[in-house]
C-alpha cells in the first residue's frame, strides 16, 4: 500500500469514527490552491476541522508530534476559508485524529486544538 494509500484509508477510519460519534461528514479532502482540510464535519451547531495523521509505526514519533505551531496556523487559515466560502456563522474547532499501526487504530483524539 503507498503511502497516499495509506492516508486515504486512514481519512476513511478517521471519517467513520466521526460518524459514530454524530458528526456529520461534510468534507473531505477539501483544498483550495493555498490550504486544504483532511475532515470537515459538523455535530449540532459546530463546524470541526480535523487533522488526520497517520504512523504505520511510533518508531519516528507519534502523529500528534507532527502537528506543529506551524501545522496548526495552516489549519486555521483553511478553516477561516472554509468558513468564509460557506458563510458559516457558527462555532468552529480545530482537532486532530491519530491513526496508527496495520490495522489503522484510532490511538489518539485531540479535540479542541489551540
Amino acid at each position: 500500500m503507498t503511502s497516499f494509500e495509506s492516508g486515504r484509508r486512514a481519512e476513511a477510519v478517521a471519517a467513520d469514527f466521526l460518524c459514530r460519534k454524530g458528526c456529520t461528514v461534510l468534507a473531505q479532502n477539501w483544498r483550495t490552491r493555498f490550504c486544504e482540510i483532511d475532515i470537515v464535519a459538523q455535530r449540532g451547531s459546530v463546524i470541526y476541522f480535523c487533522e488526520v495523521k497517520y504512523r504505520q509505526s511510533n518508531s519516528r514519533g507519534s502523529g500528534m508530534a507532527y502537528i506543529t505551531p506551524r501545522k496548526v496556523q495552516q489549519m486555521r487559515l483553511s478553516a477561516r476559508h472554509w468558513l468564509y466560502e460557506n458563510q458559516w456563522k457558527g462555532s468552529s474547532q480545530l482537532c486532530a485524529i491519530e491513526v496508527s499501526g496495520p490495522k489503522f487504530t484510532i490511538t489518539n483524539v485531540v479535540k479542541d486544538i489551540y
